[in-house]
């Protein structure tokens, strides 16, 4: 079963496309991206599982090494970790070697997250039930997570064949979480997993933001109960922010770049409430990402939806 729509998938890819036509990119330019990226994915994804630092604080963690007053230990040992586990995907994809996914790589990956605020289970799965805070789902027993991530694997080999990347990887992502086979950092562990996959094939770091907390985990809820496409279409959008912030650095000057503005702006110069803006970029038809809790789109794209609306009709 397909979970992605194909002119979603299409609009992606020709995205990707117009990435790859640059190629080689500017070093400089990709290493400054980078690293906004570590930072960026660092601060939401442990501020999601609700570390206290401030984006500010996570840079300031990270890369100057001050600890923040006032902010508990834990937390910066936990920028710390999942930054070192950032590093190893990057050194992972650089490698140019496409990298299969096992239960070795992600306990080695899940290790390097809790090195220092879990030795004891850092990459060991639990070995006692857990209750998730908030959620109707119980994972499963922990005598059966051996077996559940045997499945796991060999539902991957298996599916691969059949699903788009982002579908695979969007799958592979709450089918992790679900199992829930650690006694923490299961959230971190499957936000890279799933990047792994992505970047493997061209894409750039995928970050799923603090602000979208709630709707990340309604769409998680509902994949629970076997409804995957409120979580594929999650996961398009959080890809499609990150192509279009490399696209808007990365273009060089002497080719067109879309001006972005927020949907209340582009309102003002067009026929279209900022709502009706608003429900096209949450259904998807009108290209759109997020800087902080507002969404940025152009002029381009909303002529682009309008030609293919018009090309239906």
């Amino acid at each position: 079963m397909k979970y992605l729509d194909q002119k979603l998938a299409t609009r992606l890819e020709e995205k990707l496309k117009k990435l790859n036509s640059m190629r080689p990119l500017p070093k400089s330019a990709v290493k400054k991206l980078q690293n906004q990226f570590r930072i960026e994915m660092t601060y939401n994804s442990n501020a999601i599982e609700g570390n206290s630092l401030t984006l500010k604080e996570t840079f300031l963690v990270i890369n100057e090494g001050i600890n923040v007053k006032g902010k508990p230990l834990k937390d910066h040992l936990e920028a710390k970790d999942h930054h070192a586990a950032l590093q190893y995907l990057y050194e992972l994809v650089e490698k140019g070697k496409r990298h299969t996914i096992s239960e070795r790589l992600i306990r080695t990956l899940h290790q390097i997250i809790m090195q220092e605020t879990d030795k004891e289970w850092a990459g060991i799965y639990r070995n006692s039930n857990v209750i998730i805070g908030g959620a109707s789902h119980t994972p499963p027993d922990a005598l059966d997570v051996p077996r559940k991530m045997q499945g796991f694997i060999n539902w991957i080999k298996e599916s691969k064949k059949n699903l788009h990347i982002i579908e695979l990887s969007a799958l592979i992502h709450h089918k992790l979480v679900h199992i829930h086979p650690f006694f923490d950092g299961n959230g971190r562990t499957s936000r890279i997993m799933m990047n792994l996959l992505l970047m493997q094939s061209g894409f750039p770091l995928v970050i799923i933001l603090k602000n979208d907390r709630k709707k990340y985990y309604d769409v998680l809820d509902r994949a629970d109960k076997e409804d995957y496409k409120p979580l594929v279409r999650f996961i398009t959008q959080a890809v499609e922010r990150s192509l279009d912030l490399y696209l808007k650095i990365l273009t060089p000057s002497s080719q067109k770049r879309e001006k972005y503005l927020s949907l209340s702006e582009l309102a003002k110069q067009t026929p279209y409430s900022a709502k009706y803006l608003n429900l096209l970029v949450r259904q998807c038809k009108l290209e759109a990402h997020k800087q902080g809790r507002n969404w940025l789109t152009s002029k381009d794209a909303l002529e682009r939806y309008l030609k293919n609306r018009e090309r239906k009709k």
